[in-house]
């Protein structure tokens, strides 16, 4: 990798990720929930915002964006779909577009499902795709907006990734996530073997993001879905799965 990617912890169970590309000395906050700390981790490494990239206009995506304009004059990116519900948004983005940091190209997957614009943006030359809330590891996004088979659609997308490519998610979900896959697939013994790697990660309090595709494709229910009619079963089990 050429970029440096920082994991910023912030409310209950977000990450905002933090992006610097040391050639051009440019750096971009992905989905920054919160100001405060994302203006501080980037001033400790001596960085100064230049952009934000949002994949979908939750609160606990773009909540920091007026607050890191305001303090660094950042230009925003957001999904052109969404653009009514980001009014920080500078630069909108559709299918297809690119994004940049230094030399580095980033483009534009629209993945609707949990919102209707939603957006991912793949850095290829990085092994790197930011998936906001549509892919977690484990799991997928909750359908707000959107249909299960446009999720089916995103999942089948992201699969076709390389299988090393890193998966940059926005919440630590790993946990809850793998306790459900345990029950849609139960004689999946990758879910098992993985399940005993997140408790133990859990349990020491460390992250169990960035996933991969391969790890992914391996042991996610909803990836692994053979139709849409099977993610729509499982995304209702898991939305009402207490375990």
């Amino acid at each position: 990798m050429t970029i440096e990617i920082v994991r910023i912890p912030v409310l209950d169970d977000n990450y905002v990720w933090l992006l610097h590309e040391p050639l051009s000395g440019e750096t971009v906050a992905v989905d920054p929930a919160v100001a405060e700390p994302v203006l501080a981790e980037a001033d400790r490494r001596g960085w100064t915002i230049g952009q934000i990239w949002n994949t979908h206009w939750h609160g606990d995506h773009i909540g920091g964006n007026a607050a890191i304009q305001a303090a660094t004059g950042a230009t925003v990116s957001a999904p052109a779909a969404e653009a009514a519900k980001i009014p920080t948004l500078d630069v909108a983005l559709r299918e297809g577009d690119t994004v940049r940091i230094g030399a580095i190209e980033g483009r534009v997957m629209e993945v609707p499902a949990h919102t209707a614009g939603h957006i991912a943006i793949h850095l290829l030359s990085e092994e790197s795709v930011f998936v906001g809330d549509t892919l977690f590891a484990m799991g997928c996004g909750r359908l707000f907006e959107g249909t299960p088979q446009q999720m089916f659609v995103n999942m089948e997308r992201l699969a076709e990734l390389p299988d090393d490519t890193r998966v940059y998610c926005a919440h630590e979900y790993t946990q809850s996530n793998g306790r459900y896959a345990l029950v849609a697939e139960p004689d999946n013994g990758a879910i098992r073997e993985r399940m005993e790697q997140v408790d133990a990660a859990r349990a020491q309090g460390e992250p169990t993001v960035p996933t991969t595709i391969g790890l992914e494709r391996a042991t996610n229910p909803f990836m692994r879905a053979g139709s849409a009619e099977e993610l729509a079963r499982r995304r209702a089990a898991k939305d009402v799965f207490r375990g």
